[in-house]
């Protein structure tokens, strides 16, 4: 009798244990490419609010008076090189290479970095040349855009940040593979979105 209970318990007790770890195959990848499509959305709708809104100046500075170009420029090359060391940091983890990971990871968020910096001068330089934005709708359509973009870098490289100090701790197991693949998303579609940003508003603000 004692025996067949401890059969008994050791069965109920075995039922409960999993022998492979319960994680959908590719199960994150999918949750984040949703989160980066209603990410979309927000995009669309700050796109579409500074086309209707893009000329409505209230008899103030336009785009042309107040964008410097060369300084856009140099903030959009920051950007895009960023995502080429990211790419460079995402071969070095494939091939399990601890160090170069860290090393372009670093790369990475100090070109973030850069272009946080010149964005917060070029917001720091209209403010003190009076546009802000209540000056028009057009000023307040535009900090809107590029300063939610501004966040979602910021976010980034915050996110950058925590899995250099995660890999260096932990190592390039496949958790932290795919973490870094999630990032890897989210960096190259705020690429994405500053080319949408740069040639919309920039260009064709200056253009007109």
């Amino acid at each position: 009798m004692g025996a067949h209970s401890q059969a008994v318990s050791a069965a109920d007790t075995d039922q409960f244990y999993l022998t492979k770890e319960h994680h959908p195959e590719n199960g994150t990848l999918l949750g984040f490419w949703i989160y980066l499509m209603s990410d979309c959305l927000i995009f669309a709708v700050l796109f579409a609010c500074y086309a209707v809104l893009g000329q409505s100046y209230a008899a103030g500075p336009s785009g042309a008076d107040l964008f410097d170009l060369k300084l856009v420029a140099i903030n959009t090359g920051l950007l895009l090189l960023s995502s080429i060391t990211y790419g460079f940091a995402m071969i070095a983890a494939q091939a399990r290479e601890v160090r170069p990971v860290l090393i372009w990871l670093g790369v990475t968020g100090l070109l973030g970095v850069g272009f946080l910096s010149l964005e917060i001068y070029e917001f720091a330089h209209l403010i003190h040349e009076g546009a802000t934005p209540q000056r028009s709708a057009f000023l307040s359509a535009f900090f809107l855009l590029v300063g939610t973009h501004g966040l979602h870098v910021t976010f980034g490289v915050i996110w950058l940040v925590t899995l250099m100090v995660q890999v260096a701790q932990r190592g390039l197991g496949i958790e932290m593979r795919r973490r870094l693949m999630c990032l890897s998303m989210f960096w190259h579609f705020l690429d994405v979105i500053w080319i949408g940003v740069f040639s919309f508003v920039y260009l064709l603000g200056v253009l007109k």
